[in-house]
């Protein structure tokens, strides 16, 4: 009998490593990372395109170049896109 317990207890312990093994190596996009500066640049492109000439695009690059990503415009949000603004 206690042979018995000891393979069921074994397996089961096998079982559950692999389960924790699989879940451990799973890579969620949020897990890896992100890059500033990319973000930074996309969503410059993604803001030209919304405003078109309204929006200094390149002044908006060269920001994420000069502070390396890390102030990211947001298109919707006034204040971080207001130095890139023109008045045609």
């Amino acid at each position: 009998m206690v042979g018995k317990l000891t393979n069921i207890y074994t397996l089961f312990s096998v079982a559950v490593f692999l389960c924790i093994l699989d879940h451990v190596n799973t890579n969620p996009a949020i897990a890896t990372g992100y890059d500033p500066f990319e973000i930074c640049i996309e969503n410059c492109a993604q803001c030209k395109k919304m405003l078109g000439a309204w929006f200094e695009g390149s002044l908006c690059a060269e920001s994420c170049i000069k502070f390396k990503g890390k102030l990211i415009p947001e298109c919707e949000d006034f204040a971080s896109i207001a130095p890139f603004l023109n008045k045609l």
